[in-house]
């Protein structure tokens, strides 16, 4: 393999629990909850999938977010639209806070790597392996792998907002492989989707896939990605 393909979310970094997101915003905006309360507010945003990067929602879509779910992730509007639209179905004490929730998603404070991103990458690096990053976001997460000391491991990224195309579309892994200077029969799609990261094969691409699990459940899941491209 020449080069290997990595989603964001779920593969190489993990956003943080609903809670914890909850209560930065809270304490950012100077917002006191009582604890029940803050606790109940949580767990409501977690059954309606607010948080990007976090649980899907579990019940109906409000109308508004149903018409543009499956496409979200063309373009920064459609997915602030669809997330804010998600936490609205809770109330806050301030109707401000929902956007501040979404703000708070983008930054590098709100994600954690897996504990194995690092070295994998890095043994990758050493190898010769090019690596890319292709993720279905709304937003440019190069802060968060420069804030992590990551960034210096990517050759390549490709995020389906700045292309307005989704994975599973070929055409996503296809960009991915052309900035990277390799024939998609020599790369290798590393991600957490089935059906989004399972894309790739479509081009010829190995593919692998992990589990979307917390960080503190999976600590070394990546590491075998380092034996499938010997």
């Amino acid at each position: 393999m020449a080069a290997v393909l990595f989603d964001f979310s779920g593969t190489l970094f993990r956003i943080e629990s609903t809670e914890s997101w909850l209560r930065a915003v809270l304490a950012e905006a100077d917002v006191l909850l009582p604890e029940p309360e803050l606790i109940r507010a949580a767990r409501d945003l977690e059954t309606a999938g607010a948080l990007p990067g976090g649980a899907f929602p579990s019940g109906r879509l409000p109308d508004a977010v149903a018409a543009v779910w499956d496409i979200r992730d063309k373009s920064a509007e459609l997915h602030r639209a669809a997330y804010t639209g998600l936490s609205r179905q809770v109330p806050l004490p301030d109707p401000a806070l929902h956007d501040a929730l979404y703000d708070r998603h983008m930054t590098p404070a709100a994600w954690q790597p897996y504990p194995d991103t690092a070295e994998v990458l890095g043994a990758l690096r050493e190898r010769g392996v090019a690596v890319g990053v292709v993720s279905n976001i709304g937003w440019d997460l190069r802060p968060i792998f420069r804030d992590h000391g990551l960034d210096p491991y990517v050759g390549a990224y490709v995020l389906s907002y700045e292309h307005g195309i989704q994975k599973p579309d070929p055409r996503l892994f296809a960009t991915a492989c052309e900035a990277l200077g390799t024939d998609p029969r020599d790369a290798l799609m590393v991600g957490d989707d089935r059906r989004a990261d399972g894309g790739a094969a479509a081009l010829g691409c190995g593919v692998h896939f992990v589990d979307h699990l917390p960080v503190s459940r999976r600590p070394d899941s990546l590491r075998p990605v380092l034996d499938l491209i010997r």
